[in-house]
């Protein structure tokens, strides 16, 4: 039977102006309200701006074999148990009979600062992976297969994040990959060495200009972590899991 891709390209358009128009709206409220988020938090701080993907998620998840399954997405019931830590709050879960199906990170990045918060979101996701991946050898979700661990990114697509970026390591020289490459580049190398490490199952990153707001343009970095990649080895998973 084929997967079912769920018209994602279009859907990730709608995905895409929504996540825009949400910004757009909490930034224009907490001003409205007096409130003290400054730049761009406040299009974050409002939350639901990635809500189009995570219904995607939802939809592949039904459409491909799991339509009983359980999808959390309420914050009372996203929490995994840690090794490192206690326990991690993830942005989606899938649960189907006790298994632990699916665990999904949804993640953006807005400029004009792309320095340091690519570092924080770097470290973020590999601390999470590899603390999930060391609870799960250690019995955390039972014995069961592994389960599918996604991580997608929407990234401003502006000149701050398409210029190439400069380096310092005074010892030790970096990475080729690295050198000169801008901040989108070093999200595709990232989310690329995630999945070849398999720190995650899939890792895409997606690029947006905010005029998509109107049209919901977006772009991809390289085949290994654009979207039909995600959302296919989604759905396989899942077709995979409902044939047990």
């Amino acid at each position: 039977m084929p997967l079912n891709l769920c018209d994602y390209e279009n859907r990730t358009r709608d995905a895409i102006k929504a996540f825009w128009k949400t910004r757009d709206d909490a930034k224009r409220k907490q001003k409205e309200s007096g409130k003290t988020d400054q730049g761009e938090r406040a299009g974050v701080t409002g939350g639901k701006n990635m809500d189009g993907f995570s219904s995607l998620v939802v939809d592949l998840v039904k459409a491909n074999g799991l339509p009983g399954a359980d999808i959390h997405q309420q914050r009372a019931v996203l929490t995994l148990p840690g090794y490192f830590r206690p326990t991690k709050l993830w942005d989606l879960l899938v649960i189907d009979k006790g298994r632990l199906i699916a665990a999904v990170e949804f993640k953006s990045h807005i400029g004009p600062s792309f320095g340091n918060n690519f570092n924080n979101r770097t470290e973020e996701a590999i601390g999470t992976s590899h603390d999930l991946w060391t609870a799960y050898r250690e019995g955390a979700f039972g014995e069961q297969e592994r389960p599918f661990v996604g991580w997608l990114m929407v990234v401003e697509d502006a000149p701050g994040s398409r210029k190439p970026v400069k380096d310092k390591s005074p010892h030790f020289p970096v990475f080729p990959d690295f050198v000169g490459a801008s901040y989108l580049k070093r999200y595709d190398i990232l989310c690329q060495k995630l999945a070849m490490e398999q720190l995650y199952t899939s890792a895409a990153i997606i690029a947006t200009p905010r005029s998509a707001a109107m049209n919901g343009a977006y772009s991809e970095l390289s085949s290994m972590t654009g979207l039909r990649s995600f959302v296919a080895s989604l759905a396989g998973h899942i077709a995979a899991e409902a044939a047990r």
